[in-house]
């Protein structure tokens, strides 16, 4: 799941060159495959086995091992795929100036198009059988039976699904169903005239997104913040209609689908192919609207803090203390098996094996691409990216990323290949409760106060931006959708009227408002891109929350459960809906409590950081 950006700064130095980089920080992709003539003859398989699957069309209504026939094939070509694009694609990341890795890599995509192709027959021939007549060929047949999920649930959705006529009708619509995202991309980044500022000790720069986000992250003098503010946003300002255009075309694309596939409304549309009930994220947006206190004493703390007279939104992400602590990468593989005790010694021995087991590439170096992901090679192990930099940050990254890998170890290690994947719904979860995990050990071995100050900025961060942050932008998409369901018009005033009144309903008096802030809707890139997307942060961090109160409270006995409960959930990939998964894990995000916890793990953490301030 794509993070908040990180913070950025305004200095870059020169890093090594990759062949300088000892061996042992740099992943090993033989594991994948031995080199590229193996890649090649994997690719030409992949290739052939597309092509098979394409000639078993028409074959499904001749019985149960027919359908059996496809499934594993299409198993197979999976697997392949996993291997072909993770090899091509880990090695163009090492280096992204390699035109000809880069050539491979694109090979990749143009044979998973065909291969999309190919397969495009498959869902509508197998719903033309009765599902009565599927389940008895399942009934009869154990290999065929693993598959019952999967297969049930397509028929699940069979109901939003038109007849021929009607979808070639939507397939072609999907060609101008990007125009919105493809246009707000232009205005945004091809056509965008950055502005400049002029700093209080004289330097200008010029406002890419990355360098307005390092002042704001950064500078401590609150004019140049201001400054930046105000120039960065008046660029949206100006050009406010036209953003509002173009989002409009997106409600309206989104009601269009809706309505075209009987849906009641657009955030049903969004939410059935996952099977989560609307109430997940109403109750999600009206409970965090209802726990706002925390937030708004945090920001209380923060304008105290920093001595300042009035507080806005560009004094919000600056740090309350300075603290320049060096976290060497060789330490912190002993302090991550260390963080994560409470999951058991075996967690902590597969933990081990990613981290000692040549999979992770470690230190940036020239053409490396940025940020840090977990790629779950299929077959072979998760590999990590990272550009670790000796940072706080640089350590929770790890902390987060290491939650995907062992995420992906114990799913793949207990599920078939049909359901060794797992939904975003899901994903975030062990992925945010590796930081919680890391940052009570973390606490719990600091005595320096200075270091427990930023260590909890840090978790008060965390929850601020993946959770009330991204709950307020769902608030903000759900408002314009349901205007857009009503018959109402969008316009720019309209939207900024959503905007501002939604930031005074998350801080009330907590900060300062500013006229720029109207537009800010206008800048997230999110709404133009993936709609009803934003939501999942904030559903895993409140599943994460739930789950660390359960297994770092009450009795041994009750923590034991929770702790093996949170096992199972790793464990099962996506072998159900992930409401399922997480109601057997011990979360109901169907329930407030749920959501609630995020709420008082805040106050707790704003707590404890009066504290440490004094």
């Amino acid at each position: 799941m794509q993070q908040p950006a990180p913070t950025e700064t305004l200095a870059t130095s020169v890093p090594p060159a990759r062949a300088d980089i000892d061996d042992r920080y740099k992943w090993n992709l033989t594991h994948i495959f031995p080199d590229w003539d193996a890649w090649q003859a994997a690719y030409t398989q992949l290739d052939r086995c597309i092509a098979e699957f394409a000639a078993l069309q028409g074959s499904l209504a001749s019985g149960g091992r027919a359908l059996l026939t496809a499934l594993r094939l299409r198993d197979e070509i999976g697997q392949l795929e996993y291997k072909v694009w993770y090899f091509a694609s880990l090695r163009y990341d090492e280096d992204q100036r390699d035109n000809q890795i880069n050539a491979r890599r694109q090979q990749v995509q143009i044979l998973f198009a065909q291969a999309a192709q190919a397969a495009a027959w498959f869902d509508p021939e197998l719903l033309g059988v009765p599902l009565a007549t599927v389940q008895a060929w399942m009934q009869e047949s154990a290999e065929l039976s693993v598959y019952r999920f999967a297969v049930e649930d397509l028929y699940r959705q069979q109901e939003h699904v038109l007849d021929d006529r009607g979808e070639r009708l939507l397939s072609l619509s999907s060609r101008f169903a990007s125009a919105p995202n493809d246009a707000y991309a232009a205005l945004s980044t091809a056509d965008m005239h950055h502005p400049t500022v002029t700093l209080a000790n004289g330097q200008v720069v010029t406002l890419t997104y990355g360098q307005y986000r390092a002042i704001l992250s950064t500078n401590r003098n609150q004019a140049d913040r201001e400054a930046a503010f105000r120039a960065f946003h008046q660029v949206y300002e100006s050009s406010a209609n036209t953003y509002a255009s173009i989002y409009n075309g997106v409600l309206q694309r989104d009601w269009f689908y809706a309505q075209a596939r009987g849906y009641a409304s657009t955030l049903d549309a969004a939410l059935h192919g996952n099977n989560i009930p609307p109430a997940v994220v109403e109750n999600l947006i009206a409970e965090a609207k209802a726990g706002t206190e925390p937030l708004r004493r945090y920001h209380r703390l923060r304008k105290k803090a920093l001595g300042l007279a009035t507080y806005h939104a560009y004094d919000t992400t600056v740090p309350i203390t300075d603290y320049d602590r060096r976290y060497p990468y060789d330490h912190v593989l002993e302090w991550l098996p260390a963080s994560v005790a409470p999951l058991g010694p075996e967690y902590q021995r597969l933990m081990q094996d990613v981290l000692h087991g040549q999979c992770i590439d470690v230190y940036e170096n020239p053409g490396k691409r940025s940020g840090a992901y977990s790629a779950p090679v299929y077959g072979a192990r998760p590999y990590m990216l990272l550009n670790y930099n000796d940072t706080l940050d640089a350590v929770f990254t790890l902390a987060h990323e290491m939650g995907h890998s062992m995420h992906t170890v114990l799913s793949h290690a207990h599920q078939p290949f049909v359901y060794a994947g797992y939904t975003i719904f899901v994903a975030e979860v062990p992925s945010t409760l590796s930081e919680a995990l890391f940052l009570q050990y973390m606490l719990a071995q600091s005595s320096d106060e200075r270091e427990r100050s930023v260590l909890l900025q840090h978790a008060i961060d965390g929850i601020v931006s993946t959770f009330y942050t991204q709950v307020m932008f769902a608030d903000y998409e759900l408002q314009a959708h349901r205007l857009v369901e009503a018959g109402k018009p969008i316009t720019a005033e309209v939207l900024g009227d959503i905007y501002v009144g939604l930031l005074k309903a998350y801080h009330g008096d907590a900060i300062d408002y500013d006229d720029e802030a109207r537009v800010t809707w206008a800048r997230i890139p999110h709404f133009y891109s993936t709609p009803y997307y934003v939501y999942q942060y904030a559903t895993c961090f409140a599943s994460s929350a739930q789950l660390m109160l359960q297994m770092t409270g009450g009795t041994d006995a009750t923590r034991a459960e929770a702790v093996g409960r949170y096992l199972a959930l790793l464990k099962s990939g996506g072998s159900d809906h992930p409401m399922t998964l997480l109601q057997r894990a011990g979360v109901d995000l169907s329930r407030p409590e749920t959501v609630r916890a995020v709420v008082s793990q805040l106050d707790t953490l704003v707590s404890q950081l009066e504290a440490t301030l004094g």
